[in-house]
């Protein structure tokens, strides 16, 4: 007799749960990230990665067993980079006045495109075979621009009339801009500008950060 199929209300078998790493081997997988997403953003997405393996201080073949192939280690990195930028919004939110949060967080986005310039190639080819890559981290980062946004207008040290899409949009130039040897100085001194822009006519002043 063939098996009939499972019912909605019968248990289903569970997945384990991944096994935790060793705390050794945590480190090394950390380390492997920091130093993949720095060698990225200077060097793009075909930096060597037995560069990446020596200056992480581990072999080759641990690299490897943590990341199979060159596509996860980007994965991984591209999403490092979207929790840590949105972890410095509330971070920035909550140590710093509301625009200079709001300053702070960009300059940081700065950083952020410096990365995701170099994974460019292998987004664009993890776009059409990673469905929840983009599902996952999409509208994160304009969620939090718009909150820092929304508190800066509401404190009265920005215009109250500012839209935080038009910033994002602003702020998506930076990308586009060619890969110069001054892109990060240039891509600065933007934000400042822009922040300029934003402080006109507010209502209350605000002194910048230095």
């Amino acid at each position: 007799m063939a098996e009939r199929p499972p019912t909605t209300t019968e248990k289903q078998p569970a997945t384990p749960a991944p096994k935790p790493l060793r705390a050794d081997a945590q480190r090394n997988r950390d380390k492997l990230v920091e130093v993949a997403a720095q060698a990225f953003a200077t060097d793009g997405v075909d930096a060597s990665l037995e560069e990446i393996a020596r200056q992480a201080e581990v072999g080759i073949g641990t690299l490897y067993r943590h990341f199979p192939t060159r596509e996860h280690l980007v994965e991984i990195v591209y999403r490092r980079e979207v929790e840590a930028l949105c972890l410095a919004a509330e971070e920035l939110a909550r140590d710093h006045p509301a625009d200079v949060a709001l300053e702070l967080w960009m300059q940081r986005f700065v950083d952020y495109i410096a990365t995701k310039r170099g994974l460019a190639t292998s987004l664009r080819i993890l776009l059409t075979t990673n469905s929840t890559l983009f599902s996952d981290t999409s509208g994160r980062v304009s969620q939090a621009l718009k909150r820092l946004v929304e508190a800066a207008a509401a404190a009265g040290t920005i215009r109250a009339d500012v839209d935080a899409s038009d910033v994002l949009h602003a702020l998506g130039g930076i990308y586009s801009a060619p890969n110069t040897p001054d892109w990060r100085d240039r891509s600065g001194r933007l934000v400042k500008l822009l922040m300029d822009g934003l402080r006109f006519g507010a209502t209350k002043a605000s002194k910048p950060p230095r």
